[in-house]
Formats: C-alpha cells, sequence, structure tokens
C-alpha cells in the first residue's frame, strides 16, 4: 500500500509498511539523510522535521499518520537553489554545530519557534528547545535564534563579589 504525502513541497509516494516510522521512510525510500537517528523514542529531537507546520519527531510516527500533509526536512528549509536560510545563517555565525550530529533537528526546532513566535524571549526558546545537544551549544542556540529575531538575549545575571571574611586583629 502506497501512502501519499508531500515532502518539501513534492508529492510523494512511500511504499511501506503503514507503521514504519516516518523517518525511515524519509531516509530509506527518499535518500534524504539530513534527518537524524537519535534515540528511537521521541526524545533526543535528531529525527525532527515539520508536519503541517508542526515541529514532529519523525522516529515516533508511523508514515501511515502523515498520509495527505505536508512535510518539510532540513533539506526543505533552504532557499532558492540552495541558498541558507537567515536561520542556517546565524547557525554559523554563532558557530553553533561542533559535532553537528544533532544539528538539522535543532535547526528545524528553531525554525518552528520562530514561525510561531517570530521574537521569542529567553523563556519561548528554553520552552521550544527541547532538542538534546551532547556537546551543550545551548547558549549559542539561543544566540542564533535571538539574532535572526532581531532580539537581544537576555543579559546574564550580574556575578556577586566575592567576600573575604575580616581578620581578626
Amino acid at each position: 500500500m502506497a501512502i501519499e504525502a508531500k515532502v518539501n513541497g513534492k508529492p510523494v509516494s512511500f511504499a511501506v509498511e503503514p507503521d514504519t516510522p516516518l523517518l525511515w521512510a524519509i531516509r530509506e525510500e527518499l535518500g534524504m539523510t539530513g534527518t537524524k537517528f537519535g534515540c528511537g523514542i521521541a526524545a533526543c529531537g535528531a529525527c525532527s522535521v515539520h508536519v503541517d507546520g508542526e515541529i514532529t519527531r519523525s522516529c515516533s510516527v508511523p508514515v501511515s499518520d502523515v498520509a495527505g500533509k505536508s512535510i518539510t526536512t532540513i533539506e526543505g528549509l533552504s532557499g532558492a537553489e540552495g541558498t541558507l536560510t537567515a536561520l542556517q545563517q546565524a547557525w554559523t555565525a554563532h558557530q553553533v554545530p561542533q559535532c553537528g550530529y544533532c544539528q538539522s533537528g535543532q535547526i528545524m526546532a528553531a525554525a518552528a519557534l520562530l514561525a510561531k513566535t517570530p521574537k521569542p524571549t529567553d523563556a519561548d526558546i528554553d520552552a521550544a528547545m527541547t532538542n538534546i545537544c551532547r556537546c551543550g551549544t545551548y547558549p549559542r542556540i539561543r544566540a542564533a535564534i535571538h539574532d535572526v529575531a532581531g532580539t537581544a538575549a537576555a543579559p546574564a545575571p550580574a556575578a556577586t563579589p566575592a567576600t573575604t571574611p575580616a581578620t581578626p586583629a
């Protein structure tokens, strides 16, 4: 049974079992390997894509659930002729990637956030960006999102000066 959907604006037909995870249909059937397998239980976010504009962890969604829907992968975020989006450019400018494995999912989550909340606060970013980054680039991720949104990150709390106990005379 073929399952029809749109991927990155183009009609596709998945010739897989209905319970096949969307992640594997994208990677194996379409050869689009930008969406990564991380945990297989929808916890890490490496497999994040947009389904009808909603951020979705593709490792835990059966392909049958996306029949007739529109899916956007990391490959579909690029502009005309493969130009990088402002978000992708900010990612590079802020040197977000280290190992890079989680980055396609992180960018997909950030793009979904910015689509719904164009001027996010730190709290908005923290609530939306639930993907795991083993390298710990969360401050760079936040800075890149603020850069694209044209907002300033909240200043870090001021450090309390260390006090030296008085010494007896």
